[in-house]
């Protein structure tokens, strides 16, 4: 798995962000879910950056980025580095959190994108209406609060694992990377720190306005909620498509990375 020696470093107006820079071409970039890193990508990386020039970020707070010390807006940052790279418009890739930070940018700093795909994402202020996802998100606020880091890992699998199934049911492999991952975020923070993050509000009535062509992959086995919001997402922008991987939840690229990465690939061709 890559370390600090593969990474560079943008050094924004509140510490280093950082992010992995690969291949040659136009430019995609990758943008992890919440409490991991850019290696939730690696399946991803290779396939992508034998056409296109790849950026991994890892998003402020996670990974080998800066804390925050001080008020942000997740779409401020990447754009930030969009023109620190100045490389773009980008094709932006982004799984549950990072989904969010894609369509935030997009509508945002729309001369800065060309195409978006969210897994697991709609808008950032989207809210899980189902009692599975409620129950989940309010026990790994309750376990991290607390500092009980075992008990908020076995959460977080829960999570990743979906409404359908247990955390035995993922590959093995896939639990050890989301756990180190895990471990290597929260290790940077302490209970109850606080959240300096900005969310954009009302973005729903501006997503009409996301005139560039728009993907959305989602697991079969993912929360209820998302999907028909996934779907509603598709529908609503100008160019839009939703697809349902089966026999997957919240992290399609990693369980399916055949099938996500065809879907990517032949996005990116039409783009």
């Amino acid at each position: 798995m890559t370390d600090a020696s593969e990474l560079s470093f943008f050094t924004s107006t509140d510490g280093d962000l950082a992010y992995r820079d690969t291949g040659a071409g136009d430019l995609v970039v990758l943008l992890h879910s919440g409490y991991v890193d850019h290696r939730l990508f690696e399946a991803q990386i290779p396939a992508l950056a034998a056409g296109h020039r790849v950026i991994a970020a890892d998003i402020r707070g996670h990974g080998w980025s800066a804390n925050a010390s001080r008020p942000f807006r997740w779409a401020d940052d990447l754009a930030g580095l969009l023109r620190h790279l100045d490389a773009g418009p980008a094709v932006l890739v982004g799984v549950s959190m990072g989904g969010a930070v894609a369509s935030d940018t997009a509508i945002e700093y729309p001369e800065l994108v060309r195409g978006i795909v969210l897994s697991g994402a709609t808008t950032s202020d989207f809210q899980y209406a189902d009692e599975w996802t409620l129950e989940v998100v309010a026990e790994s606020a309750r376990t991290l609060n607390s500092g009980d880091i075992e008990a908020w890992l076995k959460v977080f699998l829960r999570g990743a694992a979906g409404p359908y199934r247990t955390a035995d049911d993922l590959d093995p492999a896939f639990r050890e990377r989301l756990c180190e991952m895990a471990l290597h975020t929260i290790a940077k923070h302490t209970p109850g720190e606080r959240n300096w993050h900005v969310p954009m509000t009302d973005t729903w009535p501006r997503v009409p306005k996301i005139d560039v062509p728009v993907l959305t992959v989602n697991g079969a086995l993912d929360s209820p909620t998302l999907l028909p919001d996934a779907e509603r997402f598709a529908r609503t922008v100008p160019n839009g498509r939703a697809v349902v991987v089966e026999d997957t939840s919240h992290f399609p690229n990693v369980e399916k990375p055949e099938e996500f990465n065809t879907l990517l690939l032949d996005f990116l061709r039409a783009v």
